[in-house]
């Protein structure tokens, strides 16, 4: 069983959000992910970028690709274009959200 992120928040910053993984009711589990915000335009979703690298062998190169994921983005968190997060995998939230941030990175 993995270990999961038990960092609790302050009473005082609580949010009201049920899929916050620290106020509300969503677990969290899985795979866990670092990225980049790339767009918020939606409401408490966050797209998140990841940059990687695959092999071509028939060049013998490495060429750059670009994963987006849809990620839940709690009250308490509010993670911003540009900012560096960690999202950690949940039950699906909606159709292509499967993901939850759970920290910023400084």
């Amino acid at each position: 069983m993995k270990k999961q992120n038990t960092e609790k928040k302050t009473e005082s910053e609580a949010c009201s959000d049920k899929n916050c993984p620290f106020h509300g009711t969503l677990k969290i589990r899985g795979r866990t992910f670092t990225g980049i915000v790339g767009s918020t335009k939606m409401r408490k979703t966050a797209n998140i970028e990841m940059e990687r690298t695959g092999y071509i062998r028939k060049y013998q190169r490495y060429e750059k690709k670009m994963t987006r994921i849809k990620a839940h983005n709690p009250d308490c968190i509010s993670a911003r274009q540009g900012e560096k997060v960690t999202a950690m995998e949940c039950r699906p939230i909606s159709k292509t959200k499967k993901f939850v941030i759970i920290k910023k990175q400084v």
